[in-house]
């Protein structure tokens, strides 16, 4: 008989939700060091899993997503699993009630959007009311510049990861709490563990403090290279603050093309 409760039984109807969709394997064989890394953001096609080996590997999947915290996972290192992997997080956020006035309040979770293996992360403060109507980050005004600052940086939405702080929505667009943010944190590590960026980019002040645990203001650590383990973190102004403060804009700049030399990439119009 089924149990609704037992995680392992979750996870065979998740992997037989993904059947169902046309993926016939979830998890591939490991990637040798001679095979050329796919392109980011690519799919991929799954090789072949059968019988005992296709047991073992289910076994497995569950054993680390259940049978240990989050934390103490080893990070896959294949693509598709990676991408799975991020997938049940997202189902297990969708869940979530760990802070009960914004799991009482919000329209939905709003968890991250971008590919496995982005070179840049941008990192917000937290979902507003178009993001948790949209059930995406950075949908609304904010959002839309955004998306005119990457253009700007000659990037694409669509080629680097986004999320924020809270997976929740405050009541009001409020500033997130700390209690919110250590809520909140096991999923933002777990993100960040999963796509594995190269580079960091924080928006704001919350998420500058909540992603380092520092307290020092967004105006003296905006352009400043900082370190979330081991990944380069750069500083900026939430482009909420932009739609308020329009002269900031020329400082932001400043902060992208520093962040732009430090990938290699070119800054355009120079």
């Amino acid at each position: 008989m089924s149990n609704d409760n037992d995680p392992l039984e979750q996870v065979e109807q998740h992997l037989r939700s993904l059947r169902a969709a046309g993926i016939e394997h979830a998890l591939p064989r490991p990637v040798a060091d001679s095979d050329a890394a796919p392109p980011t953001g690519s799919n991929f096609p799954m090789p072949a899993v059968s019988g005992s080996a296709a047991a073992s590997q289910t076994h497995s999947v569950q054993a680390s997503l259940f049978a240990a915290p989050v934390q103490a996972v080893a990070v896959p290192g294949d693509y598709e699993q990676r991408r799975v992997a991020l997938q049940l997080l997202a189902e297990r956020v969708a869940q979530c009630t760990r802070c009960p006035p914004l799991a009482a309040t919000r329209t939905q979770t709003v968890f991250g959007v971008g590919p496995i293996g982005a070179e840049l992360c941008f990192v917000g403060e937290a979902p507003g009311a178009d993001e948790d109507r949209l059930g995406e980050p950075f949908v609304g005004a904010a959002g839309q510049l955004l998306n005119r600052i990457l253009a700007a940086c000659g990037l694409k939405r669509e080629e680097v990861y986004i999320c924020n702080i809270l997976r929740c929505r405050p009541p009001g667009n409020r500033t997130p709490t700390a209690e919110e943010a250590d809520h909140c944190r096991e999923y933002l590590e777990e993100t960040l563990r999963l796509v594995q960026p190269k580079f960091l980019c924080a928006l704001g002040g919350s998420a500058t403090k909540y992603l380092l645990g520092i307290e020092t203001g967004i105006t003296k650590l905006r352009g400043r290279w900082l370190e979330y383990r081991g990944i380069p973190v750069l500083a900026t102004f939430h482009p909420s603050y932009l739609l308020r403060n329009p002269e900031a804009k020329k400082d932001v700049w400043a902060d992208m093309k520093q962040l732009l030399t430090r990938m290699g990439r070119p800054i355009p119009g120079a």
